[in-house]
């Protein structure tokens, strides 16, 4: 790995240390659930969020949505070119097509779908990748896998038996 791509994972790293904290963090707090995003713009943190769903009342607060509508705010802006999203799992359809019109520039998500139980996703065979693939955007890029383990945990794993009332999408 060279030195740039090396320093690269470091910060990527580092950066889903902080979302795997919000993450932490909602676990304690009633209506939200432990995903967790932050935005970095220029080696800064610019928004942070994580699940407020319940908690809201609003299908379209997950983490990822919650970030971009404090960068929104704190910036006075409504798109982040050349931002980075780091979130704990692997961003929803909404939420990617989101950071599409956001102009983000780069998602970096920690466990995947196959990583996680199935009701995270939702659809069997929509994978939400193929939305950043085939954007109509060459400034966009797409980075898995940061943390895995560690984010991982955070969810009920694949095949796991969870209860009915606590599944979402299936």
């Amino acid at each position: 790995m060279s030195g740039e791509a090396a320093d690269q994972a470091e910060q990527d790293a580092a950066f889903m240390r902080r979302a795997i904290e919000l993450a932490e963090r909602a676990e304690r707090v009633p209506g939200t659930s432990p995903i967790g995003c932050i935005i970095v713009q220029d080696g800064r943190v610019i928004a942070e969020g994580h699940n407020e769903v319940d908690l809201r009342h609003d299908p379209t607060a997950h983490a990822e949505v919650v970030a971009m509508r404090r960068a929104g705010e704190a910036l006075g802006v409504s798109q982040f070119p050349g931002a980075v999203l780091y979130s704990t799992l692997q961003p929803c359809g909404m939420c990617s097509m989101a950071s599409i019109w956001a102009k983000i520039g780069r998602i970096v998500y920690g466990a995947g779908r196959d990583d996680v139980h199935q009701m995270y996703f939702e659809g069997r065979d929509l994978n939400t990748v193929d939305f950043v693939v085939d954007a109509y955007r060459d400034d966009f890029s797409l980075t898995g896998g940061v943390l895995r383990r560690e984010c991982a945990r955070l969810y009920h794993q694949p095949g796991e038996d969870v209860p009915e009332e606590e599944q979402a999408n299936i």
